[in-house]
């Protein structure tokens, strides 16, 4: 596989998202299980602890080495279709969401941050390229990605990005 920066823009109600689609062969269930299960996330970005029944978990990235704990709430959880969450707050809370679609044996995941500044994007978008295909290299058990392959050779793309100026529907 070879890396490129894939993310775009999306105008939403609530914001300016930047916006990453992958394609897995593979069950909804089994990508869900990849986005959602502590032990299965480690494999490729990180973990957490708590019950996301409960609207809110602890989070810690981990792929280069051990982050900070943040507190993330669940605002959405519909499994194995969707869910959107929160971590922090004010200026520098994060806003994501993932939506999985099933058909023909595939399933398309779109994943989405909401940004502050699309200046952002130059960190951001390397960012969930990279950590995108650390997930598909951990569901095929292919070697894992360097990051610098994604930064800064990327920034450049998101940089460069247009930001629509109607959101879409």
């Amino acid at each position: 596989m070879t890396a490129r920066p894939t993310g775009h823009y999306v105008l939403k109600d609530d914001g300016l998202y930047l916006q990453f689609d992958r394609l897995f062969y593979a069950p909804i269930e089994d990508v869900w299980f990849s986005l959602t299960n502590p032990n299965a996330m480690r494999a490729w970005i990180g973990t957490y602890t708590g019950s996301p029944a409960t609207g809110g978990v602890r989070f810690r990235m981990e792929a280069e080495g051990e982050g900070e704990w943040q507190n993330v709430t669940i605002l959405e959880c519909a499994a194995p279709h969707r869910f959107t969450a929160d971590s922090g707050s004010g200026p520098t809370g994060i806003r994501l969401f993932c939506h999985l679609v099933e058909g023909g044996g595939m399933t398309t995941l779109t994943l989405g941050q909401r940004l502050h500044d699309p200046s952002e994007s130059a960190d951001m978008g390397p960012g969930w390229d990279y950590y995108l295909d650390r997930l598909a290299a951990a569901r095929a058990g292919t070697p894992q990605p360097a990051w610098e392959t994604y930064f800064p050779a990327f920034s450049r793309h998101y940089r460069e990005l247009d930001v629509p100026t109607t959101a879409s529907r």
